[in-house]
């Protein structure tokens, strides 16, 4: 099964891209929304997620 856990990064950097490139632009967009809209925090030291 391909996977990856990471943290929740800014838009517009290479690690973005890297989530994009592996789950694709629309689900990480989601995901994203979802996290803002609970308060998710970002970064390092943030909350991170699970792409199955």
């Amino acid at each position: 099964m391909d996977a990856l856990l990471t943290n929740f990064h800014l838009p517009r950097t290479t690690l973005f891209a890297l989530v994009c490139a592996f789950a694709g632009r629309e689900l990480v967009r989601r995901a994203y929304a979802e996290a803002f809209a609970e308060r998710y925090r970002l970064l390092s030291f943030g909350d991170c997620m699970l792409i199955v």
